[in-house]
């Protein structure tokens, strides 16, 4: 069954990595471009996890993740947080909020995927049918 994973993240160039790092996968990749847009979306997906960048306009990563934390329907999301950033206090804020993990921008599409396979199983995409 394919695995649902939605980025949020302000730069479309790294929400465009995401969903090209997990092609040859058996899942689907959505994406939001801010905090708040990010909860709607992930309310209304599901997601299997959550790649979720610290600094962004409207809520930043750490705001949105409390809105997620605070979401009942969404709370036991994993969530990875994104990040440019050596900030300890945001960082350690994450972390009270449950984080599952940090990967450090700019970051290489073989680091998703290691992660990735540590929170949630990932399978090859099945082959396309062929056709008669």
């Amino acid at each position: 069954m394919s695995k649902k994973i939605l980025t949020v993240d302000d730069s479309k160039m790294v929400r465009m990595i995401v969903t090209s790092t997990f092609l040859p996968f058996d899942c689907v990749i959505v994406g939001a471009a801010d905090g708040a847009e990010g909860v709607e979306v992930a309310l209304k997906e599901k997601p299997d996890l959550i790649f979720l960048d610290i600094t962004m306009p409207v809520l930043n990563g750490i705001e949105t993740l409390a809105k997620i934390r605070a979401t009942p329907e969404i709370a036991a999301i994993p969530v990875v947080m994104l990040t440019a950033e050596s900030d300890g206090q945001r960082l350690g804020m994450a972390d009270q909020l449950k984080v599952s993990g940090y990967i450090a921008k700019p970051f290489k599409g073989e680091q998703l995927i290691a992660l990735t396979k540590k929170i949630i199983p990932l399978a090859p995409k099945p082959p396309e049918p062929k056709k008669p």
